[in-house]
């Protein structure tokens, strides 16, 4: 078992395939069938290329400001792959790559960023993006103690960035989840930054998985950039949830390769030479080689599927550009279960207000 045998704070980083795809921990290596590694991979470069044609329509003034998740693919689909159909994912605001493979269309996610709160909503267990920093660990948190009262059987996956750790909303809620045992896994994606702030500049812990010990649960620290190894951690997370052990906080060493937001320069707080560094630590690149040694993929096989997705993602976002603009409703009618008299006193003032303007 990794987790009853790992300790936090001798800061040995967990893995089972190098840069390489070659296989370093073949006593941790999982059991995957090759349906199921061929759509990990599948899913990694879908998340890839919409993120890249993402970041080109905002620079053309087409979409909203976006968040990339380039470069932190493997952080996100090991995990759920690992995790059931029932499970709950309760995301940031980067987990592009976590949300396609739980079955949201990538329609849904650019509404999102498009500015259209119909890209809010899924039929899957997955909450909506969720700005505000550190708060989905709280949402999290509840929506896990809700599976256990009600004999769900249900996990709570959350994510959330390195910055987010230092946030009061992340030691409340992982510290209600080991108080309650509440079956919850959280995974920190230590992507080296905070916007512009440094990992060593955000906390004085060696470590962030050893944040772990002050709320009484195992944590890990894994290569965020290594699938298999974030699958191996998670399925072993998730088992002991399901079993009312509570929950697991697991620290995936990884690395945002473009911006932290479109609305952010990189270039100004790090170098070129360090993201070339961590490029050669692809995840993609890694898991490819990996699937490429059990003769599951090839270089035929991948052009045709980058020619594939390149074209669905250039025709996804056309028929985004065509939905309907949002109503002045939309605006008003997704943050309460019953609308409170306030609330739909301003929305009424502001349609008189839009009608009156409409008549000048």
């Amino acid at each position: 078992m990794i987790l009853d045998s790992y300790d936090p704070l001798k800061q040995e980083m967990f893995n089972v395939i190098d840069d390489n795809g070659k296989v370093v921990n073949k006593d941790y290596e999982p059991d995957i069938d090759n349906e199921t590694l061929i759509n990990m991979y599948k899913t990694m470069q879908l998340a890839r290329i919409a993120d890249v044609k993402a970041l080109q329509y905002q620079r053309q003034g087409r979409m909203l400001t976006f968040a990339p998740v380039k470069g932190q693919e493997g952080a996100q689909v090991g995990p759920m792959a690992a995790a059931e159909d029932d499970d709950w994912l309760v995301p940031s605001f980067r987990e592009m790559a976590a949300m396609l493979y739980k079955g949201v269309p990538l329609k849904q996610l650019y509404l999102y960023w498009y500015g259209n709160e119909q890209g809010s909503k899924f039929e899957q267990n997955v909450m909506p993006v969720n700005v505000p920093i550190g708060s989905q660990i709280n949402h999290a948190a509840g929506i896990a103690m809700a599976s256990s009262i009600r004999g769900k059987n249900q996990v709570a996956i959350s994510f959330i960035g390195d910055g987010g750790t230092s946030h009061g909303e992340f030691h409340e809620g992982m510290n209600f989840a080991g108080v309650y045992d509440a079956p919850m896994v959280t995974i920190i994606q230590n992507n080296q930054y905070a916007i512009s702030t440094p990992r060593q500049m955000q906390s004085k812990s060696e470590t962030l998985a050893q944040k772990a010990i002050s709320y009484g649960i195992p944590g890990i620290q894994v290569d965020g950039n290594d699938p298999l190894a974030m699958y191996a951690a998670t399925k072993e997370a998730l088992n002991r949830a399901r079993a009312g052990k509570g929950p697991t906080l697991i620290e995936a060493v990884t690395y945002r390769q473009g911006p932290h937001t479109t609305s952010d320069d990189p270039s100004i707080y790090r170098s070129e030479e360090e993201v070339k560094n961590w490029q050669k630590k692809d995840p993609i690149s890694r898991f490819r080689k990996y699937i490429s040694n059990k003769k599951l993929w090839n270089k035929e096989k991948d052009e045709a599927l980058q020619d594939e997705y390149k074209d669905f993602v250039k025709e996804t976002f056309k028929a985004v550009e065509k939905y309907p603009t949002p109503t002045v409703d939309e605006v008003f009618d997704y943050t309460y279960a019953e609308m409170p008299k306030t609330i739909k006193a301003q929305k009424e003032a502001y349609k008189a207000y839009l009608k009156e303007r409409e008549g000048e």
